[in-house]
């Protein structure tokens, strides 16, 4: 669990983008679910935003909030 959070924080920190598939990865959910929750929602210390889109692929941006 202490990987996942530190990954979390490290995507945040960098501002790197990620995609649904491995936001799901991240959260360890479906894609499908990362998608169906819309374009601005908290998963625990961090606010995720749907960035933009390029090609066929949604990607998302993590803030942490404290």
């Amino acid at each position: 669990m202490i990987d996942t959070l530190n990954i979390a924080d490290e995507i945040a920190n960098k501002g790197y983008l990620i995609t649904s598939s491995e936001l799901a990865d991240l959260m360890d959910i479906n894609a499908s679910a990362v998608t169906s929750r819309g374009d601005n929602w908290v998963w625990r210390n961090w606010v995720v935003s749907r960035v933009r889109r390029e090609g066929n692929q949604i990607l998302w941006q993590l803030e942490r909030i404290d």
